[in-house]
């Protein structure tokens, strides 16, 4: 019943986006995952990785003209309340590489730009580390990967307001967890959210940082846009932690006003920013 009611607010997002698509599986040794294709099929491929607790439709919302000058391939990851199946991979080696290598590779597309917000960044840093040989750029959003907050206010703002709403089933923790994590309200989020954390399998266990060794493996352009007041990875710190490490890191941007869930404003920035790169 449970993932009936998160499909179901999936389904209602797609919807309201509004847009031409296609939906369809490809097979991975990892689990069937499901893709929906936006755009022109002569256009460029951009691969769209959205973040822990979402789905593709919403991913797709916070960059809707992507698809005016890109085949857009977002992307359900697997173990998310989303149409891909549920299973977990190994965050500390490199199966999430090898699964997303396995998908673009199913996609039979080459010279990809990618981009990801949060979990999705985790999962493009993976991939550019250890099979990045369809790729040509990446854009990475808030990524997981590069460093993490406070530990306790991850657990003060963040963790308990989850289990306390997943004890008391009280919409106000879910309204607390949201005003630590986004910019701006989302009704959507709420709705969302609050059967996910109800019946979604969650996986609270920490995010690895990327190490030396693993970082100087990338060869990928890659774009970062941190996000100033973000409590789970803390923009300003990332930003200068990327420069150390990195040494193919494109360019760098602040979001100054932002939380971890950009707003519309700063998912305009971070649109700009890709179809700037696309024209030079």
């Amino acid at each position: 019943m449970g993932k009936e009611e998160i499909l179901d607010l999936y389904d209602e997002k797609l919807k309201e986006l509004d847009i031409e698509y296609k939906s369809f599986y490809v097979k991975t040794s990892f689990g069937k995952t499901h893709i929906i294709t936006t755009g022109d099929v002569s256009n460029p491929p951009l691969v769209l990785v959205h973040g822990s607790n979402a789905c593709a439709p919403i991913a797709l919302e916070c960059y809707p003209n992507l698809s005016s000058t890109y085949q857009v391939f977002c992307i359900d990851v697997l173990a998310q309340p989303n149409k891909s199946e549920g299973t977990r991979l190994n965050m500390k080696d490199d199966s999430y590489s090898k699964w997303m290598n396995e998908v673009i590779s199913g996609l039979r597309i080459n010279n990809v730009v990618i981009a990801g917000f949060s979990f999705g960044g985790l999962i493009i840093l993976k991939t550019l580390a250890h099979n990045p040989e369809r790729i040509k750029e990446a854009f990475l959003a808030s990524p997981a990967y590069i460093v993490n907050g406070n530990p306790l206010k991850a657990l003060f703002k963040v963790f308990i307001p989850i289990k306390l709403y997943m004890n008391t089933r009280k919409i106000k923790y879910v309204e607390k967890f949201l005003a630590t994590i986004f910019t701006e309200k989302d009704e959507f989020a709420v709705k969302f959210l609050s059967k996910a954390f109800l019946y979604f399998n969650m996986d609270f266990t920490s995010v690895p940082v990327i190490s030396e060794k693993e970082a100087k493996k990338i060869k990928t352009p890659i774009t970062l846009i941190g996000a100033k007041n973000d409590v789970l990875f803390p923009g300003t710190r990332m930003i200068k932690r990327a420069k150390k490490l990195l040494p193919f890191l494109k360019q760098v941007h602040l979001l100054e006003e932002s939380k971890h869930v950009q707003n519309e404003e700063g998912n305009l920035i971070v649109e700009k920013l890709i179809l700037k790169s696309k024209i030079s």
